[in-house]
């Protein structure tokens, strides 16, 4: 079995008290859940790089990212994930959804309103501990 092993970096975009989120298209693997903005790494790309580049495809804005907030590596039957969250700032632009179904601005409290990817429970459970 070819068991994939993928390498993503994900933005926590902080704006006046909320969250960045970005839905999933249906027709992709996970489709329709909701997840933070980010990708896959490429070759030679840091997971900085990869993350300015992916919200630049993906939303249309440019980001300054900041400091890691978590690393999770989550193991899916078809593939495993390494998966590095960076809190990041959004200096100006509105995101637009490129390359995804939707995005939208969240409270803390409303991620549970949401449903995400497996692999992002541990930092779910991470950014609601830090809202209390």
């Amino acid at each position: 079995m070819n068991h994939k092993f993928l390498e993503v970096s994900a933005a926590l975009i902080f704006r006046s008290g909320h969250l960045l989120i970005t839905q999933r298209h249906a027709h992709t693997h996970l489709g329709g859940l909701w997840e933070f903005p980010g990708g896959k790494r490429e070759p030679g790309e840091s997971f900085e790089q990869c993350l300015v580049r992916e919200i630049r495809e993906e939303l249309g804005v440019e980001i300054d990212v900041g400091e890691l907030f978590a690393e999770i590596r989550h193991d899916y039957p078809e593939k495993s994930v390494h998966l590095k969250f960076f809190r990041c700032t959004l200096p100006h632009g509105e995101p637009q959804p490129l390359d995804c179904a939707a995005v939208k601005w969240i409270t803390l409290a409303e991620l549970d309103a949401h449903a995400f990817p497996a692999a992002d429970a541990q930092l779910l459970a991470q950014l609601k501990a830090d809202a209390k």
